[in-house]
Order: C-alpha cells, then sequence, then structure tokens
C-alpha cells in the first residue's frame, strides 16, 4: 500500500466520527484510521510512503512510480484507492477552523450541532439535501447561495424553501470566518460587484461546504476510463475498471454515497475481486 500524502485520507481532518459501525460512542477519525492501519498491518501489509506520481497498464505487471520514480513497483493487479477532496471555498479562515466548526461533510459532522446555527454553502441537490439534513438536527440552517437562484431539482428546491428551520440568502459569497477559539459566524457580501453590494455578519457554530468533491484521479486520465466528473468508472456492480485487473474502490469511483462504511464495503469487495482476477490468471 503507497500511502500518499495524506494517510487516512479525508477521515484524518475529521475530529469525531458518529455513524461508523462498531463505535457506539464514536471515535477521532485518526484514531480510526490508526485502527485500521493496524489491523492491516497484521495481515502482512507492506505499506510505502510517497505518492505514486505515474503508472503504466499497458502491459502486465503493471508499473507504478512513486515519487517521480525513485521507487517503482510492479504488480499483477492494482486497486485504486485514491479517494476524492472535497472543494473549499479557499479562505485562509477555513484551514484555521477546520474541525472546530468548519466541514466537508453534514452526514460525518451534523451530530455536534444539535440545537445549534449552521450554515451550508451550495445551490445544488448535494447542498440542499445537506440543509435538510441539518435542519433536523440544528435550531437553524443558513443556505448560502451565491447565485440568484438553486439549481437543485424543483423537489429538492421545494423541499428546503418550505422548511421552516432553513433560510435561503441568494446572491451572497462567504469572504471569512471568524471566532475565538472556535467558529463564531461568517461575513457575508451580498450582491458582489454590484451597486447594491452589501457587507454583513451571521452569527454560526457550523460551516459546512458543499460544493463538490475533486476526485483524485489526475494520474489516470488517458490510462482508465473517468466520467464527466473525473471518477473512476467501474464495470456494473464490480470494482473492475476499463484496465482488466485493475480495480477501484471507495471515493475515487463514488460520486454518490462518499461516506466511509460504504467506502470500506467497496475495499473488501475491490479485494475479492482482485483476488480472483489473480486465481484466473496464474
Amino acid at each position: 500500500m503507497v500511502e500518499g500524502i495524506q494517510p487516512g485520507g479525508q477521515l484524518i481532518t475529521t475530529t469525531e466520527v458518529e455513524n461508523f459501525p462498531g463505535y457506539p460512542d464514536g471515535i477521532t477519525g485518526p484514531k480510526m484510521m490508526e485502527d485500521l492501519r493496524k489491523q492491516a498491518l497484521r495481515f502482512g501489509l507492506q505499506v510505502l510512503g510517497g505518492i505514486v506520481t505515474e503508472v503504466d497498464f499497458s502491459s502486465r505487471p503493471y508499473t507504478a512510480k512513486i515519487n517521480g520514480g525513485s521507487t517503482t513497483i510492479k504488480a499483477d493487479t492494482i486497486i485504486v484507492a485514491t479517494g476524492a477532496t472535497a472543494r473549499y471555498l479557499g479562505l485562509p479562515d477555513e484551514e484555521k477552523y477546520k474541525g472546530m466548526g468548519v466541514s466537508a461533510c453534514a452526514t460525518c459532522d451534523g451530530f455536534f450541532f444539535r440545537n445549534r446555527t449552521v450554515a451550508v454553502v451550495g445551490g445544488g441537490d448535494t447542498a440542499c439535501e445537506e440543509a435538510i439534513y441539518l435542519a433536523g438536527l440544528a435550531a437553524k440552517v443558513y443556505l448560502l447561495v451565491r447565485r440568484d437562484k438553486l439549481r437543485a431539482s424543483k423537489y429538492m428546491q421545494k423541499r428546503v424553501l418550505e422548511n421552516p428551520k432553513i433560510v435561503v440568502i441568494f446572491n451572497v459569497n462567504t469572504v471569512g470566518l471568524f471566532g475565538q477559539d472556535v467558529l463564531e459566524g461568517a461575513r457575508l457580501v451580498e450582491n458582489r460587484g454590484t451597486e447594491n453590494e452589501n457587507t454583513f455578519d451571521i452569527a454560526i457554530d457550523g460551516f459546512f461546504l458543499a460544493i463538490g468533491h475533486t476526485p483524485n484521479t489526475e494520474i489516470f486520465k488517458d490510462k482508465l476510463e473517468l466520467d464527466e466528473q473525473g471518477y473512476i468508472k467501474t464495470t456494473g456492480s464490480s470494482t473492475a475498471t476499463s484496465v482488466e485487473g485493475v480495480f477501484a474502490a471507495g471515493d475515487v469511483a463514488d460520486p454518490v454515497y462518499q461516506q466511509a462504511v460504504s467506502a470500506a464495503g467497496m475495499g473488501c469487495r475491490a479485494a475479492i475481486d482482485a483476488e480472483r482476477f489473480l486465481l484466473m490468471n496464474e
């Protein structure tokens, strides 16, 4: 296993995980990743530090180069589990309050904002879904939409606009976050760049980004078949990719669910698919 730039993936940046089976009292993301790593090592896993910077799937055994070629691995089968990266606005304050009010996963962290005030950034189906989910926990939810209308489906728009806990603010950009030790508010600019431009603050305890994810598939362009968003395409209900003997698991091949438990299950399927491939090609 090549660990990559962020060993443990997105869960390393999550303070508490409440919805993974087997942890009735919850667990921190880093501790859960540490437990999974130890369990894998018990079965003989070899872990390499570094980043895979180049792959060659033209013939078996396949080749993966690490850190620009300082190390080369040859393998008869490969599982791609490079995940996806949540999109952020790029504000310095996002890093400052990450894990202390800023999150890119409402279903992961929403529990911590029960009966509090939160904001969701985005205007598509995902943003609306997260706003509705959070409205079931929080006292109040602001939905911050950059455009003058929602991009979500009509049904999702109706559910959001009819929810008494959700306040939709259109034509607004978040330009800053503030607070002492934890997040306390957001600074917004309404009608940016127009004569009606207006800057104001809202008091919030949580700030959720719902503007999508970017799959970590840059090195697989022209190597594997990707969808229009850049996610790896898999065949039917299997984890097989467009290249025989190469499989994909987790968020890198899942633009829909993007949960730790579904990624773990897909990883299991990929391992079984890879094992069967090896048995059939001895």
